[in-house]
């Protein structure tokens, strides 16, 4: 049977090292007309129990690197390496039963079924994840235990429909607990919430590293990054910030070169009012 919750050093719940390596990644769809890139040969580490950002702007590619991760979608080349399983070789099933065990997904728009309750959501979640190595008469009184663990134990037999956006994500946040993964990853979790519910969302999913979670969480608010313990930051596709993620930073992009007078210069380089000296670039290094 499956231990159950509880804090490091106050039980017997422990995940060993969770870790998730993403190598050369690289996502595009091409037609006929052209060839678009959402991911450009992204490198990092996701470091075990860590809180670990995905920082970024709309459209910088961040949403589609949570799909590589969590395996729903797959990679034009490079690889995602979860504590030594290559998703990429992994079947379609394959891929369902692994995830079921060892993701818990969060989404920015909850995605509660509006006609269970909280706990239902939770116990459905647990059924198709086949069960968490628990005894079927276990169940009821896991469920509760994660939504305890969010915060949110006391509104277990209320509908969605009675529930505020804030409680909605708690739910939510015990619906990915429920069959006990290493890895949590959130997609905008506090992105549909009034700024004091998402602090307190915030808090509550940072504290499930207590629990030996690792949890991985897509943002685009800087302050939110702040607070991760490692993070990358993504720009059109491309890494180009990071922290204790073991990141391969991108280039900068070259300034292209213009004709003058018959001869082609480079910004910057004839220019002597100009610098020549590169910017810093970011990285783990600090």
């Amino acid at each position: 049977m499956q231990p159950s919750l509880s804090k490091q050093g106050q039980g017997t719940f422990t995940v060993p090292g969770s870790q998730i390596r993403v190598d050369h990644l690289s996502r595009m769809i091409a037609t006929r007309a052209k060839k678009t890139v959402i991911l450009d040969d992204v490198t990092f580490t996701v470091p075990a129990q860590s809180l670990f950002a995905i920082n970024g702007p709309s459209g910088s590619g961040k949403s589609t690197l949570l799909n590589m991760l969590t395996g729903i979608d797959r990679p034009s080349s490079g690889r995602v390496i979860f504590e030594g399983q290559e998703l990429r070789a992994m079947s379609e099933d394959g891929l369902a039963r692994w995830r079921g065990k060892h993701v818990g997904i969060i989404f920015q728009f909850f995605q509660l079924i509006p006609t269970l309750t909280a706990i239902e959501n939770v116990l459905l979640a647990l059924e198709l994840g086949g069960g968490g190595g628990l005894k079927r008469r276990e169940w009821r009184q896991h469920a509760l235990k994660c939504l305890a663990l969010a915060h949110i134990k006391d509104l277990a037999d209320r509908m969605p429909s009675a529930l505020s956006g804030g409680e909605q994500q708690r739910v939510a946040i015990a619906r990915a607990l429920a069959n006990n993964p290493p890895v949590i990853i959130a997609d905008e979790p506090t992105g549909n919430l009034d700024s004091r519910t998402a602090h307190q969302v915030f808090e509550t999913l940072s504290s499930l590293r207590q629990y030996g979670k690792t949890v991985v969480y897509v943002t685009h608010a800087p302050e939110l990054a702040a607070l991760a313990s490692a993070r990358i930051d993504l720009l059109d596709g491309r890494i180009v910030d990071s922290y204790q993620a073991q990141a391969i930073i991108a280039a900068p992009p070259q300034p292209e070169a213009h004709a003058v007078g018959g001869d082609l210069e480079k910004p910057g380089v004839n220019d002597p009012q100009v610098s020549t000296a590169l910017p810093p670039r970011g990285g783990d290094a600090k």
